[in-house]
């Protein structure tokens, strides 16, 4: 199997002891019960009592299976750390990001395309993983879980005491914010001392105003982020003066705070920051509406991306039994206690309750109208909060946009390689459309 410099990367010699914490888990020794054990690792421990519950559940109804789920602080290097060892679990739950792409690239995962439980998964979560692979995979890789989705928090209770409505395009909503101002309220907070919360509106805004494939177009030299990202960075540098003094001052929990305790009727950011906002005032009455961008209502869409995804490793030994894993996390009962901790938005169809903080979103989840997040491509050697804090601070868009090309080109130099290469053997990477309408009207 190959094993490719990204799973080395970051994992020196002072890392090798990490992998030690995960080998030989918790429960009895593999096949010294008569079962088979599964291990998974997932990336988020902030969702380590859900899966404390599931890990108990399964155990407890399943004879033949014993499952052991570790939820570590670093997943994602000690992850690289027991790649490097050859010393994987059975399955990863991670994000759809571009860590998802590396491993993919690396031939760590398995082609789980006869895995019957994704017919059941949403098509749109289906295509942002199909859209996150480098160049076109024969297979299905990863089954979506849990997404979250961003836009913006705003205060309910704020709105309704002064009749403000929900925008539904650019205009009504810079126009909604000149009200807010001149009513002596603020309109918006910012925690941009944190960099990586300059991502928050970027991202939202994006998928209504640049292609959801952006990044793919650059990397087969048919676009450029100084004409696809000019109106993203026009517009997001007109939000600042309608936010407080000094936005680079203050951190992502300054900024969790503030809204939580009503300075600001509304805050760019993900539906991820909730709980931590209703940790300081849990009765805060928050709903989220979809970040209105465009000035063609139609074209604004939600910002959704797949937050958790569980993929099993190409050396599985027992492919049944982690299927059988899998099968026990999509049933409807355990999504909707992940739901009810999280705060997420389901990849599965299903009627599942929301959290009340998505009611203004929910016809864009039940409709699967949404694009991933932008910076789910971005390699993070390139540093693209940093650039986008520096631009809303010099507000130099010429600058920027060409250090985004150029940078761009710098960090991706390998995968644009790698990109061409593919299109001179197998043709282009992008599918005939006319055979895609053909499809379409069967």
């Amino acid at each position: 199997m190959k094993r490719k410099a990204i799973l080395a990367a970051g994992c020196g010699a002072a890392l090798l002891g990490l992998g030690m914490l995960f080998t030989g888990c918790a429960g009895p020794a593999a096949g010294s019960d008569g079962k088979i054990h599964i291990e998974m690792v997932q990336y988020k421990p902030e969702a380590v009592k859900a899966f404390e519950q599931f890990q108990k559940k399964f155990n407890d109804t399943h004879d033949d299976i014993y499952l052991t789920i570790d939820s570590p602080n670093e997943a994602m290097t000690i992850l690289k750390t027991r790649f490097v060892k050859e010393d994987q679990p059975d399955i990863i739950g991670i994000g759809g990001d571009i860590n998802y792409s590396n491993f993919l690239d690396s031939d760590m995962l398995m082609d789980i395309s006869d895995f019957d439980g994704l017919a059941d998964i949403k098509q749109a979560y289906l295509d942002i993983d199909k859209n996150l692979e480098f160049v076109p995979e024969e297979g299905t890789y990863a089954v979506p879980y849990m997404a979250n989705a961003a836009g913006i928090l705003y205060n309910r209770e704020m709105f309704k005491e002064n009749g403000w409505e929900i925008p539904k395009t650019w205009t009504e909503f810079i126009e909604l914010l000149d009200t807010i101002q001149a009513s002596g309220q603020q309109p918006l907070y910012f925690g941009f001392k944190d960099t990586w919360t300059c991502l928050a509106p970027w991202n939202a805004m994006a998928v209504d105003l640049a292609p959801a494939d952006v990044c793919q177009q650059v990397n087969r030299g048919q676009a450029s982020f100084s004409q696809e990202y000019r109106e993203v960075a026009e517009k997001i540098i007109q939000l600042l003066p309608y936010a407080q003094k000094d936005p680079y001052a203050y951190s992502y929990n300054d900024a969790c705070t503030a809204f939580a305790r009503g300075e600001s009727a509304m805050y760019c950011i993900g539906s991820y920051a909730v709980p931590q906002i209703l940790s300081v005032n849990p009765d805060l009455d928050v709903d989220s509406f979809v970040f209105p961008a465009s000035d063609n209502a139609e074209e604004n869409i939600l910002n959704s991306g797949v937050d958790l995804q569980f993929s099993v490793m190409e050396d599985c030994k027992n492919k049944a039994a982690a299927y059988e894993v899998i099968r026990f996390m999509l049933e409807d009962e355990n999504i909707q206690i992940y739901l009810d901790e999280q705060n997420a938005v389901p990849c599965k169809e299903g009627d599942f309750q929301l959290p009340s903080m998505l009611d203004g979103m929910t016809e864009y989840i039940r409709e699967g109208k949404m694009a991933d997040y932008q910076d789910h491509y971005y390699p993070a050697e390139m540093s693209v909060d940093a650039m986008i804090q520096t631009y809303l601070m010099d507000g130099d868009v010429e600058v920027f946009l060409k250090k985004f090309d150029t940078e761009w080109q710098r960090y991706n130099r390998d995968l644009i390689a790698k990109v061409k290469k593919y299109e001179e053997e197998h043709g282009s990477t992008v599918p005939d459309e006319r055979e895609a309408g053909e499809e379409g009207e069967e």
